[in-house]
């Protein structure tokens, strides 16, 4: 025997306070007794304390490539205002003057005034050199003069099919470009080479062993908004022994092209299955239907409002046309795919719906991440068509983005359509959870307490939709057996015999306290098949 865990208290398993791990895979649930028999001179011994055992947290939807990136260039994360923002590309730039080019991420729309930043302010602290940053959701960048120029953009650019270059009064490229638009700057942007790529992510695999998790799916892989592609890194890490989390790849649709992809998908999925280790493949197809409410380009049924709570001509943008969609999800399910869906708003969410119907109930287990705005209507067809929500629970919550960026165009009735978690549960709909970071927070257990309270942890906001909240229970299993479901990993997410030793094992008991704490557990313990991956 390999590994013996006993005096905690095995989640899920009633009574059980011990678990045997021989070869990466549990052996034995039981009492400190039952286990403890099997312990031999080989065998390491952990006292858990009455600390929980979890199985290992699964994300269903992160980019963890792009999240250590971020981490290895200019990270705008922690300053959350302008000027905080150009303190710290200054400090950047100084810090960095021999890179021709300022690259970074992590922006948020709410911190500007209008929630749109502006090239001027960029080029008040770096106009020697083209400065690219991504915003944290990754649908818009702001850049600042030289990037613009070295792009060949101005007034007279047309939007590209897809994308929008924001303009002031007088049609002047104001530096914001939003969804394909990026693309005509990053195009033209320094790539980072093998080397950086794998430094970004096994940097990220060690942020998210520490938080518990075990397992994710990479929500794209491909060339994204100035973001490389981490297909071949996730290959060689694997072949070489380094990625401990196992993973599933979402190829990227290219929404511009069509139906010739398949056969690259095709390949793709073949290279990742020879790549030489265990845990990685890329049986999944990323499909972005729209963008996000925020910059108006999140999809929906009818139009977006003004300031003045009057209807604009805006609707936002289905980057795949319904029709087509259709007969690209029932091409990629009878060739194996997995379907992974961006959608939105409710006109998005409703066009995926119908994309799904034709295959309804796959035996490939087509998820949607997501989902904030669905017309009610539309709530029981998850359940119905078997589409798993991958919800983003963090974002359930009374916030700057929220309350000044979101509902004051939306209106309050669509408004109360958000993040439907509890409705789609009770519908008999299937969830599943994940971060998406580095859009937002990669720590399930903040993510569990949004999707209990419907409030940030430790925020004295009202709870954005009660009524949605989750229990605890269904929370946690999104996490672990949910995610794991929509993973295709289906000999893990829980704890019995015969299954991988993917574990967790938290600080605390986020039962035992209020509800109002449950956002205060740590991850203190981590292993991926019976390997310690993570210890406090």
């Amino acid at each position: 025997m390999d590994l013996v865990l006993r005096s905690g208290n095995v989640y899920g398993v009633r009574g059980a306070t011990a678990c045997a791990v021989d070869q990466g895979v549990i052996v034995a649930v039981g009492s400190d007794d039952e286990v403890s028999s099997l312990v031999t001179a080989r065998t390491e011994v952990v006292d858990l304390a009455g600390r929980p055992l979890l199985p290992g947290f699964q994300d269903a939807h992160a980019h963890p490539v792009f999240a250590g990136l971020n981490l290895l260039r200019c990270d705008l994360t922690e300053p959350h205002d302008e000027a905080g923002y150009l303190r710290e590309l200054a400090a950047y730039a100084a810090a960095h003057g021999n890179r021709p080019w300022v690259m970074g991420a992590g922006w948020s729309y709410d911190a500007f005034g209008g929630g749109q930043p502006h090239r001027a302010a960029l080029d008040g602290v770096i106009a020697d050199r083209p400065v690219y940053l991504a915003v944290q959701d990754a649908h818009s960048a702001w850049c600042n003069s030289r990037a613009l120029a070295l792009a060949g953009i101005d007034r007279h650019t047309p939007d590209p099919e897809g994308g929008r270059i924001e303009r002031d009064a007088d049609g002047e490229p104001t530096g914001v470009l939003h969804e394909s638009a990026m693309e005509l700057v990053s195009s033209v942007a320094p790539r980072p080479d093998a080397a950086e790529i794998r430094r970004a992510l096994l940097l990220a695999q060690s942020r998210l062993h520490a938080l518990g998790v075990t397992a994710w799916q990479d929500a794209i892989l491909g060339d994204y908004g100035g973001w490389p592609d981490a297909f071949d890194a996730y290959r060689s890490a694997d072949a070489d022994g380094l990625l401990t989390a196992r993973v599933r790849g979402a190829l990227w649709w290219e929404p511009s092209r069509g139906l010739e992809q398949l056969a690259e998908l095709r390949e793709r999925r073949a290279m990742a299955r020879a790549s030489g280790g265990a845990n990685f493949r890329a049986e999944t197809v990323k499909i972005m239907q729209d963008g996000v409410a925020e910059n108006f380009t999140a999809a929906m049924i009818d139009p977006y409002l003004d300031g003045c709570g009057c209807a604009t001509d805006r609707r936002g943008i289905s980057r795949v046309d319904p029709a087509e969609l259709r007969e690209i999800v029932s091409l990629l399910d009878a060739d194996g795919f997995q379907v992974h869906f961006h959608a939105i708003g409710d006109r998005a969410v409703r066009e995926v719906l119908d994309a799904v119907e034709p295959v309804a109930r796959s035996a490939r287990r087509h998820h949607v991440a997501h989902v904030q705005v669905v017309h009610p209507s539309d709530v029981p067809r998850f359940g119905r068509l078997g589409l798993t929500v991958t919800m983003q629970a963090l974002w359930a919550v009374h916030e700057p983005a929220m309350d000044e960026m979101t509902i004051p165009f939306l209106g309050a009735e669509r408004a109360g359509w958000q993040y439907p978690f509890g409705a789609v549960r009770a519908e008999g709909g299937r969830l599943a959870a994940g971060s998406d970071w580095p859009v937002s927070d990669p720590d399930p257990m903040r993510a569990i307490h949004v999707a209990v309270n419907r409030v940030a942890h430790r925020c004295d906001e009202p709870p954005l939709g009660p009524e949605q909240a989750l229990d605890l229970g269904t929370a946690l299993e999104a996490y672990t057996a949910g995610s794991a479901y929509v993973n295709h990993f289906d000999d893990s997410g829980r704890i019995a015999p015969g299954l991988r030793a993917d574990l967790t094992v938290l600080d605390r008991d986020p039962f035992a306290g209020p509800p109002t704490e449950i956002g205060a557990t740590r991850a203190a313990l981590t292993w991926v098949a019976g390997h310690l991956v993570h210890t406090t």
